[in-house]
């Protein structure tokens, strides 16, 4: 399954009836308010009709004098001059209850589906394994997965409410042009319909800049991400001048691509104001002979004028609607790519549950490549006792982390096998296998969150008991006891009120209480200074005890409680032994990685 995002192009945008199916599932829950909502939108694109009906008994009976006929009924002048003003009142009543409960509906709709959406591609966004973070910046996936639902699902109950209220209001207009001279009608609506046709012209035109925005937009968040993640970088190197020219690049494309569409949209409606001038030069031309012939009253070119008028509101509406939505079904379709993603690390059929290690685990004849023909290991095997503490220390680049990356199944192999109790742990189930397996990392992440959140994360069902014993066992009472809030003390984004000696031990305290059987140490102490990898050491210690312990070793101190030391080379295994059985192998890797990383340390403790 290929993860990379590319340049977010929607190959779905012009399926409409595709997306309509798709989004679907997500309408149907709220298909009665929808309906409702539809239905409202009717006599609301009808209202601008009746004002223009009103025009004709207006002048032709109140103004003129004339009785007027409708439906086989006469209604006198009096009673229509006493009639229209209240009637206008009413008219106005009814017409705001209708359109505050029309909006209402509308947003409280939009914005359950858009939740709904969010909330399915933030399932699918935590399903997916670590290959698809690895090739796709941070920027791309926030706006692929949050902002694209955005634009998709709230506003596509506004789209097509916008263009049945839009559609029944050019209807309604277009029947009191018909009722008043089906003659001037079609003068009227034929100039109309040669208006509305650039609309046509600029779906594609709209499709490229929408995507090309979305790049554009992708590329600024990442550049926000980088900005606030790496500031003290930013400020070592002095590179607020480089991060500002490469954010103006990003504005200013961003600006050249909106005005890109503005230019290419903005002409139709002097057009459209062009074409229906002269739709209303000859409805005039024509009208004036028409009254003089006595064909037509003052009151019904009055009521058809101001028809054809607000037709002109009407017709604009369903361009930029028609413009809008199409937009809407852009986003949508790259919201429903993002559906088609599939974890590349999944259950097999009839995996089984992991309880615990009982024996060993055993790499056989590994071959692992993150790309396609570049090679991280190469026939890697390794055996594994239970409860054995295994050393992982080589050379930069060699491979080491690659391998405590495959255990837990956060990359699948290309060939061999890595077995738990001589079982492929691709026919383990993938849940119980982390279950079974604590990581502690060099650069722990904590969650926005109190500590006790944070350790809790390893075991949510954790009593007050066996919080008190991690804390004491990771070393974290002393420090806990110099903040106001101990325990419940809020450590905000990434832990960064904390120390680094800090944030591992509270890392420490989850792994403990979580107590699984397999322990993952990634280069846990290497960034720490002395005093800290003291302290931290020695809550390691505790949470090494009676554990199968994979460690990635920097220090002397990490290495002198392994058991045996695997050397990683090129993504082999070229040595593995005791400390004392390494140094004995003439011009070994180890014992020349040793005298070149690891003595010093010896010579400074």
């Amino acid at each position: 399954m290929d993860y990379k995002l590319k340049d977010t192009l929607s190959k779905d945008a012009f399926r409409y009836g595709y997306l309509i199916n798709k989004i679907f599932p997500f309408i149907k829950p709220h298909m009665g308010r929808i309906i409702l909502n539809m239905i409202l939108a009717v006599p609301l694109g009808l209202l601008d009709s009746v004002v223009a009906f009103a025009l004709k008994p207006y002048m032709d009976c109140v103004i003129n004098g004339k009785p007027w006929h409708l439906l086989g009924f006469t209604i006198e002048q009096s009673l229509l001059a006493t009639v229209i003003p209240f009637g206008i009142i009413l008219f106005a009543i009814v017409q705001g209850l209708l359109k505050y409960t029309n909006n209402y509906l509308t947003d409280w709709t939009g914005n359950k589906i858009s939740n709904a959406l969010k909330i399915e591609l933030f399932r699918k966004l935590t399903s997916l394994d670590p290959k698809f973070y690895d090739i796709n910046s941070s920027g791309l996936v926030l706006t692929r997965f949050f902002t694209d639902p955005e634009t998709a699902s709230k506003n596509i109950i506004n789209m097509i409410k916008s263009f049945i209220m839009t559609s029944f209001g050019i209807v309604g207009l277009v029947g009191v042009l018909l009722y008043n001279s089906w003659k001037l009608a079609i003068i009227g609506v034929g100039i109309m319909a040669i208006a509305i046709t650039p609309v046509t012209l600029i779906r594609k035109r709209i499709k490229k800049v929408s995507n090309a925005t979305m790049v554009v937009g992708g590329d600024m968040t990442t550049n926000f991400n980088e900005t606030f993640a790496g500031n003290k970088i930013m400020t070592a190197y002095n590179l607020q001048k480089l991060q500002n020219e490469k954010f103006e690049h990003q504005i200013k494309e961003q600006f050249n691509l909106t005005i890109s569409l503005t230019k290419r949209v903005g002409w139709m409606s002097p057009i459209m104001y062009f074409i229906c001038s002269i739709g209303i030069a000859l409805v005039m031309f024509y009208g004036n002979h028409l009254i003089i012939s006595g064909q037509m009253t003052a009151g019904s070119f009055a009521s058809f004028v101001t028809s054809l008028l607000l037709l002109y509101k009407p017709v604009k509406d369903l361009g930029r609607t028609l413009t809008d939505l199409q937009t809407t079904f852009v986003a949508l379709g790259r919201v429903f790519e993002l559906f088609d993603l599939v974890p590349n690390i999944k259950n097999n059929e009839n995996a089984i549950k992991m309880n615990g290690l009982k024996s060993a685990i055993d790499f056989e004849h590994v071959y692992f490549e993150y790309e396609e023909n570049t090679p991280v290991l190469k026939d890697f095997s390794l055996h594994v006792n239970k409860d054995e503490t295994i050393a992982l220390v080589g050379n930069s680049g060699g491979g080491k982390s690659t391998i405590v990356n495959l255990i837990p199944r956060f990359y699948d192999i290309q060939r061999g096998s890595i077995k738990f109790d001589g079982i492929d742990i691709k026919n383990i189930e993938i849940e119980s296998l982390r279950n079974n397996i604590s990581f502690v990392f060099q650069d722990n992440f904590l969650f926005s969150g109190t500590i006790k959140e944070n350790i809790l994360m390893g075991k949510e069902t954790a009593t007050e008991e066996e919080i008190q014993a991690v804390i004491k066992l990771a070393h974290l009472d002393e420090f806990l006891s110099t903040l106001e809030n101990g325990i419940d003390t809020y450590v905000g984004e990434r832990g960064a009120s904390l120390s680094g000696g800090q944030r591992q031990r509270v890392a420490i305290a989850r792994a403990m209480i979580k107590n699984a059987p397999i322990v993952i140490l990634d280069e846990a102490t290497s960034a720490l200074d002395n005093e800290s990898e003291a302290i931290v050491q020695k809550a390691l210690d505790n949470l090494m005890k009676n554990k199968t312990v994979f460690v990635i070793a920097h220090r002397l101190s990490t290495i002198n409680n392994a058991d045996r030391i695997a050397v990683i080379n090129e993504g082999e295994l070229v040595e593995i032994g005791t400390h004392e059985q390494l140094m004995n192998i003439p011009d070994g890797n180890y014992k020349h990685l040793y005298e070149m990383q690891f003595k010093n340390q010896e010579v400074t403790v």
